[in-house]
């Protein structure tokens, strides 16, 4: 008898597993050469990673690949690599030239722990290593396996990824958003690390082109689930619930979804993203339960 899918279970190992191999990772001889890392950096880099986050990011490379029949093991060096690349980008937005944050999971952001000049390092170096971790032979045996985890990462983050959509969030703070302008900021500035997660767990599992289709289908309709409801949360959080500041799209009078649609239509249309992101596993069965899980949870979650 099919053991029933514990979704609590499941996102606690995974944010367990992601904290002890950051935790080993972020240390000072293994980070350095060809020279010493520096103390300083190492310190901001791990207050930026370490004690805190859902670790969501990690959680979906690990429920694609066993989709494919990879294990949570395997498939946990490729998840560190998108984690490490999501950390570097909070410590970056959190900078006054960006979004001028002081909290960040309940605790001093780095930039306000050491000082903007070490915060942008330490994201730098995050997002290096990053594609160190990926490069190991220890990520997958197959180096075309490790070559397509960097490409995927890469387009991911990139221009045409996350850093594309936050200097389209720049932009459209300045000027104003047209028809369509906000969905497509958001698919790259959130849903485009989402969207690399789920299909490197894939690739992980070396998946077809169809099965691979079908997964991207997910990570695009959970991708944009999940930046609806932080949209929503933006608005009916409060600051302690999200370890961070709470209403600041208002206060800058940022455009966003919920906005131009409303409270109560933007969870409906919540709803609709997150059917949509559902019957895009429609051909895995049971082996998707953890992916459809992650997508109602993006729906419901309260920080």
């Amino acid at each position: 008898m099919l053991k029933p899918y514990d979704f609590a279970n499941e996102v606690a190992d995974c944010a367990r597993s992601v904290e002890a191999a950051l935790d080993r990772y972020l240390d000072r001889a293994r980070l350095s050469g060809p020279g010493p890392a520096a103390e300083r950096v190492v310190a901001a880099m791990r207050h930026g990673s370490l004690n805190g986050g859902k670790r969501l990011r990690p959680l979906l490379v690990r429920q694609a690949a066993q989709v494919f029949g990879v294990s949570p093991e395997a498939s946990l060096q490729a998840g560190l690599a998108v984690e490490a690349v999501h950390c570097y980008s909070l410590i970056h937005d959190d900078l006054p030239a960006m979004d001028d944050d002081d909290l960040r999971r309940g605790q001093p952001t780095v930039h306000v722990a050491f000082d903007e000049a070490t915060a942008i390092l330490a994201g730098d170096a995050l997002l290096t290593h990053a594609f160190a971790i990926l490069a190991e032979e220890s990520c997958h045996p197959d180096p075309a396996v490790r070559i397509a985890l960097v490409a995927e990462l890469a387009a991911g983050s990139g221009a045409g990824g996350m850093v594309g959509g936050q200097m389209r969030d720049i932009e459209g703070e300045k000027g104003g958003f047209s028809n369509g302008d906000i969905e497509t900021m958001q698919a790259m500035k959130t849903g485009a690390l989402i969207r690399a997660s789920v299909r490197m767990g894939a690739i992980l599992g070396q998946a077809d082109p169809r099965a691979l289709s079908a997964m991207t289908a997910y990570a695009e309709a959970a991708g944009r689930a999940f930046q609806l409801a932080d949209d929503i949360l933006d608005v009916t959080a409060t600051s302690e619930a999200m370890g961070k500041a709470t209403g600041k799209d208002e206060g800058r009078g940022k455009q966003t979804l919920v906005g131009q649609l409303g409270l109560e239509e933007a969870r409906r249309t919540l709803e609709a993203m997150v059917a949509d992101a559902v019957m895009a596993l429609r051909t895995f069965g049971p082996r998707a339960d953890g992916l459809r899980s992650t997508a109602r949870y993006f729906a419901t979650r309260k920080n």
